[in-house]
C-alpha cells in the first residue's frame, strides 16, 4: 500500500505523488478529463515534484503513469497555440523552458519507469522516452504525430527516439506520425514489456518494487552509466567501471549481498 506523502505534495495540481515503504515513488499525471495533457499547472507541479525528490536518498525507483485512460496526450493544444502573434525568439524561449521542465525527470539518479497505461502521444511519449524503462499496457497507443499537426518534433524527440529504437525506426515514427500499440512497440524497442490491461497497474508496480529491492548504490551508479545509451566507447566504459565497481565493493550492501547468496535468502540492502 502507498504511504502518506509529504505535506507539500498536497498543493500539487493535476499531479499525485504516492510513496511506498520500500522507496518506490509514483508520479501520477492526474487530469483525466484532458487526457493528462501537459497544462501550465501540471508542468509547475511536475517541476515541484522532481525538485522534492532530487537528493532524497530514501527514493529507490520512480514510476510515471497517468490517471484514467491516457498516459499523457502531450502538450495542451490551447497552450501551444496561445500566442499566434509571438516572435520566433519569444516562442523558442518558451518552448526551451517547457522542454527542460518536463525532461527534469532525468535529474533523478534512480531508475525511472514509465508505466504507459494508455495513449502516450507527442510530448507525452517523449516523457516516457526520457525514463530509463518503459512498460506498456497491451491496449496502449504510442506515437509522435508532430508533423500531422504541422509541428516540428519537440521535447528532444529527435534525440530520445533514435537512442531508444534506432535511426530507422525513429525516422518511421517521426516522419509518418503513426501510432503503434503494445506488441509492435515492444518489437521496435520502444517498450521493454507489454503487460495485460486488467492487471497493468499492479504488474508495473512489481517492476518498480523489484528494482527497489536491489542495492541502491549499485543501482544508482548503473543507472547513470546507462543514461543516454551507455558509454559510446569501450575505454570509457572500462574507466567508469574501474571506479564505480570499487565504490560498490566498499559498501556494506556488498557484504550483505554475498552473505544472502551464501545463506540462500533474500538480501536486505540499506544503501550503505
Amino acid at each position: 500500500m502507498a504511504t502518506l506523502t509529504p505535506d507539500w505534495t498536497e498543493q500539487l495540481e493535476h499531479l499525485r505523488v504516492e510513496r511506498y515503504a520500500d522507496g518506490v515513488v509514483v508520479l501520477r499525471l492526474d487530469n483525466p478529463d484532458q487526457r493528462n495533457a501537459m497544462s501550465a499547472p501540471m508542468t509547475a507541479s511536475w517541476v515541484a515534484a522532481v525538485d522534492g525528490l532530487v537528493g532524497d536518498r530514501s527514493v529507490r525507483a520512480v514510476v510515471v503513469t497517468g490517471e484514467g485512460s491516457a498516459f499523457c496526450s502531450g502538450g495542451d493544444l490551447s497552450w501551444l497555440a496561445s500566442e499566434p502573434d509571438a516572435t520566433v525568439d519569444r516562442l523558442r524561449t518558451r518552448m526551451v523552458a517547457f522542454y527542460r521542465d518536463w525532461l527534469s525527470i532525468r535529474r533523478l539518479e534512480v531508475p525511472t519507469i514509465a508505466a504507459v497505461n494508455g495513449a502516450a502521444i507527442g510530448a507525452g511519449l517523449c516523457v516516457a522516452a526520457a525514463c530509463d524503462l518503459r512498460v506498456a499496457a497491451a491496449s496502449a497507443r504510442l506515437g509522435a504525430p508532430f508533423v500531422q499537426l504541422g509541428l516540428h518534433p519537440g521535447m528532444a524527440a529527435t534525440h530520445l527516439l533514435p537512442d531508444i529504437v534506432g535511426a530507422a525506426h525513429a525516422r518511421d515514427l517521426l516522419l509518418t506520425g503513426r501510432l503503434v500499440r503494445g506488441e509492435e512497440a515492444q518489437r521496435l524497442g520502444l517498450v521493454s514489456q507489454v503487460l495485460p490491461d486488467d492487471s497493468f497497474a499492479e504488474a508495473a508496480l512489481e517492476v518498480a518494487h523489484g528494482i527497489a529491492a536491489a542495492a541502491p548504490i549499485a543501482t544508482r551508479l548503473t543507472t547513470l552509466a546507462l543514461r543516454g545509451g551507455g558509454h559510446d566507447e569501450l575505454e570509457r566504459a572500462l574507466q567508469w567501471e574501474a571506479l564505480a565497481q570499487p565504490v560498490t565493493l566498499a559498501t556494506a550492501d556488498l557484504q550483505e549481498g554475498i552473505a544472502a547468496a551464501r545463506e540462500r535468502r533474500a538480501p536486505v540492502f540499506r544503501g550503505e
